[in-house]
C-alpha cells in the first residue's frame, strides 16, 4: 500500500464576503512526503487563502483538506500539530527574543519544558542564532528575523513546513544562507511548501510546482516539466500568466 500523502486538497472552495467572492475556486492537488512544493501566483491569486485553510486560520467553505491523512476541520488539533507555518508577516511580539518566541510556541503545543529547552538549543544552533538569542526581535536584521520565524515554526517538529515568502526583505547573501538551510531540511525528509515572488528561489529549491490564478490551479507539474525546452521556471510562469490575461 502506498504511503499516505503529506497533503491532499480535494475540491477546496473558499468564499468571502456578501458578494461571495471565490478566493479559492474548487482546487485539488496532492503533495507527497518529502516533496519541496512551490506554489506560485500573482498577488490575490489564492495562495495565502489556501495556506490559511490548511493551517486552520480560515475555514474552508467546502471541500476537504487532509494533512498526513488527518482532516484539518474535523480533527483540527491533531492536524495543527503536523503543520509549521512561517508567515509572510511578522505576527510576533517584537519585544520578545528568538529564544522566547520558540519557547512560547513550544508551550502552546504542550511540549514539556526539558524537551522544549533541548529543541530550542538545536534550533538556535541550526539557524546560527547563538549571538542573537537574547536580542529583541525588533532589533534583528531582516535575515535574522526570518531565521527566528523558521525556528518558531519548527519547534514542535511538524511533518509539513509552510513558508509564505520566507526571504522577503532579506539581502542576497542571507537569502542564499536561508536557501541552504531549507535545502538541507528537505534533504533530511521535511516536506515543504514554499510561496515566493523570487522565481529563481522556486527553481533552485522546489521539485514540484503549481501556479494558482484567480483561485484556480492553472498549471502543475515537476520542475523538469516547467523547464522543458531550456526555459527557466520564470519564463514558463510568465507565459502561463500572460496567456491567462489575454
Amino acid at each position: 500500500m502506498a504511503d499516505t500523502p503529506m497533503l491532499e486538497i480535494k475540491n477546496l472552495v473558499k468564499v468571502y464576503g456578501r458578494d461571495e467572492r471565490r478566493a479559492v475556486d474548487d482546487i485539488s492537488f496532492t503533495i507527497e512526503k518529502g516533496a519541496f512544493f512551490g506554489l506560485l501566483g500573482p498577488n490575490g491569486a489564492g495562495k495565502s487563502t489556501t495556506i490559511h485553510c490548511i493551517t486552520g486560520i480560515a475555514q474552508p467553505t467546502s471541500g476537504e483538506i487532509l494533512v498526513d491523512g488527518v482532516n484539518v476541520v474535523t480533527d483540527y488539533k491533531t492536524a495543527r500539530t503536523k503543520v509549521g507555518l512561517s508567515p509572510q508577516e511578522f505576527n510576533v511580539d517584537i519585544f520578545a527574543t528568538p529564544e522566547q518566541l520558540m519557547d512560547f510556541m513550544g508551550g502552546y503545543y504542550g511540549i514539556k519544558k526539558e524537551v522544549r529547552e533541548k529543541r530550542i538549543e538545536e534550533l538556535i544552533e541550526r539557524f546560527d542564532l547563538q549571538k542573537h538569542r537574547h536580542m529583541k526581535f525588533q532589533k534583528l536584521s531582516g535575515g535574522l528575523k526570518r531565521r527566528a520565524m523558521l525556528g518558531r515554526a519548527l519547534v514542535h517538529t511538524p511533518d509539513l513546513l509552510i513558508l509564505d515568502e520566507p526571504t522577503a526583505g532579506v539581502d542576497v547573501e542571507q537569502r542564499h544562507d536561508l536557501w541552504q538551510y531549507l535545502k538541507e531540511m528537505n534533504e533530511r525528509g521535511k516536506t515543504i511548501i514554499l510561496t515566493s515572488h523570487y522565481l529563481e528561489e522556486i527553481q533552485y529549491l522546489c521539485n514540484e510546482i503549481a501556479i494558482i490564478n484567480n483561485g484556480k490551479i492553472v498549471k502543475q507539474g515537476s520542475k523538469e516539466e516547467f523547464m522543458r525546452d531550456g526555459k527557466s521556471v520564470e519564463q514558463t510562469y510568465l507565459e502561463v500568466t500572460k496567456n491567462l490575461r489575454k
